[in-house]
């Protein structure tokens, strides 16, 4: 059988009065890369944050890798955390530091790591995100979004972890980067035996890498399954979204290279 590297079992979210989640149920299988989907406020931000324990659940766990992710604390919990890279949407990357000192950001919690061995892995990890060697001395402030994102992706490289969590990697992107990024995570998942969690609205990046699919939809997770399976789903929402004017291109595209 498949191991599950993560497993999420009857989490509730809630903010006040407003529920978010109830009773949602998900699984990460090692290798695959999964894309989390759903409608504005169904939470697909919020169950990333509550994976890797920068938001506590009302109710139900997390486990990553084996472990309770609430039952960690200290140098057990940031173990842990060491063995996955988060992307954010928007790069989160810090102004004041260059692209290199950005990926040696997590790099500096390595014991006794030279700096000069810290320098080197980390225009290593620039370079197998697709930047080219001058992007290292860049400022955000000097960056496209495209380059921003992969830099992001390169300090989520950093310390080689196990799990990658992507949060909607490519919006903002025109087509052909999109395109570019999405081979990009691919050719990383293939090579470095990444398990990839990455939240999503785009209908092209799921048909281009993405294993399985997880619709969030009232409160929880609605169905899971490949694309083929999310095509044949009868619920109004998923259907909408799977069979809306969007979704032509991308259908027709991945019907045409069946053919």
């Amino acid at each position: 059988m498949t191991e599950n590297v993560i497993e999420v079992r009857g989490i509730k979210n809630q903010f006040g009065r407003h529920v978010v989640h109830e009773n949602l149920d998900l699984d990460l299988r090692r290798g695959e890369i999964l894309g989390v989907v759903g409608g504005s406020g169904t939470g697909k931000s919020v169950l990333l944050r509550t994976i890797v324990g920068l938001n506590r659940p009302v109710a139900g766990t997390v486990r990553v890798l084996g472990q309770d992710v609430s039952k960690l604390a200290g140098p057990a919990r940031e173990a842990l955390e060491r063995r996955w890279g988060v992307l954010f949407q928007n790069g989160a990357l810090f102004s004041s530091l260059n692209v290199r000192e950005n990926v040696e950001v997590p790099l500096r919690a390595v014991p006794d790591l030279p700096p000069e061995t810290r320098s080197a892995l980390a225009e290593l990890k620039v370079s197998m995100a697709g930047l080219p060697w001058i992007a290292n001395d860049k400022y955000p402030s000097d960056l496209s979004g495209g380059m921003k994102k992969r830099a992001g992706l390169a300090r989520a490289l950093a310390l080689d972890p196990e799990i990658v969590f992507l949060d909607e990697p490519t919006a903002g992107l025109d087509p052909i980067g999109a395109d570019a990024f999405d081979r990009l995570i691919l050719e990383l998942r293939d090579s470095l035996n990444l398990s990839v969690f990455m939240v999503t609205h785009d209908l092209d990046t799921l048909h281009t890498c993405c294993d399985r699919i997880a619709v969030l939809a009232e409160k929880r997770v609605l169905t899971t399954g490949t694309m083929a399976e999310m095509l044949e789903v009868d619920h109004p929402w998923v259907h909408e979204y799977f069979h809306g004017p969007r979704a032509r291109a991308a259908t027709a595209s991945d019907r045409e290279g069946k053919e």
